[in-house]
């Protein structure tokens, strides 16, 4: 697999990534073995996970894994901090909390450094220079290499990427932004996407598939009693991208699939793993078959006009600022 500089960083990570959201929840540790085993077979090397995700547990269950299964010099294990399961305050971006949810994730991995560590949102009841203070701690102490944010509007990632360069040697440079983009979803390209790329901050997509519903398996009102929008805990992630307008995206998604005689969810990822700025779209598929057909996506480019097409058909509505008043 084609590896990718994250941002302007030397780390580099193989331009798609495993997610593991479903880890230690619905996905159990035969699964997890085969998933990662197939990535890394594939030559994958960017596997993304969080504290939060499964209470822990895909934290865990992947320290388990990669003893005994993949080595792990041949991994990029990125994490995150900062959400906590608190109805009064969803984050934490204290450095208090921060370091010590790094040290928790560490003994969960059983390793003693990860590659990438990630603010997972932003804390508007913490200043940022303490929150960002956590990222260089990490970095200079060795505990991780990379540091990055995630889900960081546009001025959010604009400060804290800036207040980082302010300081070069002193502070450790952003290296990546992960954030939910897809055909479904192209929010980021409205401020986070110029700011990073402006910064040289590198994109990770999360749910580059809209959350499963550009695979085309819900199309007619079709709901599949194996997937996510069956599931009583994952529907409500699934249904924000059953309207109308998604259908239509859908339906153009499967028409150039059509054409090119590929799946839509090739054609799907293809078109976000190679946008500008994104270095490495993450997916989360539920099983080793699933993760066979998106990496199957590798040998895929899509056409200009293909592009051009599925562009068309999912541009946002931008109006002023972020176009010139003159031309509204």
């Amino acid at each position: 697999m084609e590896q990718r500089h994250l941002g302007r960083t030397g780390l580099r990570v193989s331009r798609i990534g495993l997610g593991t959201l479903t880890w230690g929840r619905d996905t159990d540790e035969h699964d997890a073995a085969d998933l990662l085993k197939t990535f890394w077979e594939a030559g994958g090397t960017l596997v993304d996970t969080a504290d939060v995700y499964g209470d822990g547990e895909a934290e865990y269950l992947l320290g388990r894994l990669i003893e005994g299964l993949v080595p792990r010099r041949d991994l990029v294990i990125s994490t995150k901090a900062g959400s906590v399961p608190d109805p009064d305050r969803r984050f934490d971006g204290s450095r208090g909390h921060l370091l010590a949810a790094l040290d928790a994730s560490l003994s969960r991995l059983g390793t003693d450094h990860v590659d990438l560590w990630q603010i997972h949102a932003f804390d508007p009841d913490t200043p940022l220079e303490e929150t960002l203070h956590a990222l260089d701690l990490a970095v200079s102490s060795g505990r991780a290499r990379y540091a990055g944010v995630s889900n960081f509007c546009g001025w959010q990632l604009a400060k804290a990427g800036t207040w980082q360069l302010a300081a070069p040697g002193a502070r450790t440079r952003l290296a990546s932004t992960q954030m939910e983009y897809s055909l479904l979803q192209r929010g980021v390209e409205r401020e986070v996407l110029p700011a990073a790329l402006d910064l040289g901050v590198g994109l990770l997509p999360s749910s580059p598939l809209g959350r499963g519903v550009l695979t085309g398996k819900y199309r007619g009102d079709a709901l599949p009693p194996d997937s996510r929008g069956a599931s009583d805990h994952m529907a409500p992630f699934v249904e924000p991208y059953l309207d109308d307008t998604a259908s239509r995206i859908v339906d153009a998604v499967a028409t150039a699939a059509d054409g090119l005689a590929v799946t839509p969810l090739q054609v799907a990822l293809a078109w976000i793993r190679d946008r500008p700025g994104v270095v490495s779209p993450i997916v989360g598929a539920r099983n080793a078959q699933q993760l066979t057909a998106a990496l199957s996506v590798e040998t895929l480019s899509l056409p200009d006009e293909i592009c051009r097409a599925l562009d068309d058909v999912s541009v946002p509505v931008h109006r002023y600022p972020d176009h010139d008043w003159s031309t509204l």
